[in-house]
């Protein structure tokens, strides 16, 4: 079992340290065009991909998408009351607290565990949480959803074409099979060399409200992901993913959103350090139970 997991963990642990090394040795690197290759290329790629080769009953895949949205909406709800059991303003920490990091971590970590089946899940559990972070996640911010930056998302299309194309069982030329393999096939590596380089930039501003905050994404992600997994007879690679990737830790990307609505970014980001800190210790432990 040990050599198990260390055989998944390690290439995930392994990748981020290269670009936190890379960082810290004071190498450029611009996250910023990384960031826009892999959500405009690299992940509708990897998204089509991974949807028109999965096989599996549409009542199965139904059954984990009304799963992956309850928890969301569970970890809205519960994570609000808690923020203000806390004393701590929803409007700041109530998206890092529903969003985990479903890409850079989730996705290497379902491939790696549970092979290109495990990704298919990992990829509709990141579209479907990303797909919430345009929406519930500007709620949390702002007060208000907004759809605009949905519609000018490519990942939300290319999820729809490739469930079209899965449901339809239509026969794609293998020139675009391969072109979108080809790009698809950068966006986890260079993920989780961003997700290396963002925890090298980031700094902890309130250690007390970050690890709070820390806290409550962990402990609402297990609880959450282990009970749903129960109540809808979640099985095999499909239960695993769904129960690691609302385990993940606080998706990096509200860092930057918290610096965008003027939020206590160094709070957030603190909360970033500390809940994927936390998570290279305990992830072991869910993994070694999931398997």
């Amino acid at each position: 079992m040990i050599a198990e997991l260390f055989s998944v963990l390690a290439p995930v642990y392994l990748c981020i340290g290269v670009g936190y090394i890379w960082h810290r040795l004071g190498r450029r690197s611009d996250n910023e065009l990384l960031a826009d290759l892999c959500m405009n290329v690299g992940a509708p790629c990897l998204i089509f991909t991974s949807l028109v080769d999965l096989e599996v009953a549409a009542s199965a895949l139904g059954g984990l998408a009304a799963a992956i949205l309850l928890a969301h909406a569970l970890f809205a709800l519960i994570g609000g009351l808690a923020l203000r059991v806390a004393g701590l303003p929803p409007s700041s920490f109530l998206a890092p607290v529903i969003f985990p990091n479903t890409g850079n971590m989730g996705l290497p970590v379902a491939l790696f565990a549970f092979g290109e089946e495990g990704l298919a899940y990992g990829v509709i559990f990141f579209v479907i949480s990303t797909t919430a972070h345009f929406t519930l996640g500007q709620w949390a911010w702002t007060g208000r959803a907004s759809l605009s930056q949905l519609a000018r998302t490519p990942l939300s299309y290319a999820a729809v074409l490739g469930l079209l194309a899965m449901a339809t069982d239509v026969s794609l030329p293998s020139w675009l099979m391969r072109t979108t393999d080809v790009l698809g096939d950068f966006t986890i590596p260079l993920m989780q060399f961003m997700l290396g380089v963002s925890l090298a930039e980031l700094g902890i501003g309130n250690r007390t409200r970050s690890a709070t905050v820390a806290g409550l994404r962990l402990g609402l992600g297990v609880g959450v992901g282990v009970t749903l997994a129960g109540l809808f007879g979640l099985s095999g690679a499909a239960r695993g993913v769904f129960i690691l990737d609302c385990a993940m830790p606080i998706a990096v990307v509200n860092a930057l959103f918290a610096v965008k609505h003027g939020r206590p970014a160094g709070e957030v980001a603190g909360a970033v350090v500390i809940s994927t800190t936390v998570s290279f210790l305990i992830l072991p432990v869910i993994l070694a139970w999931v398997l």
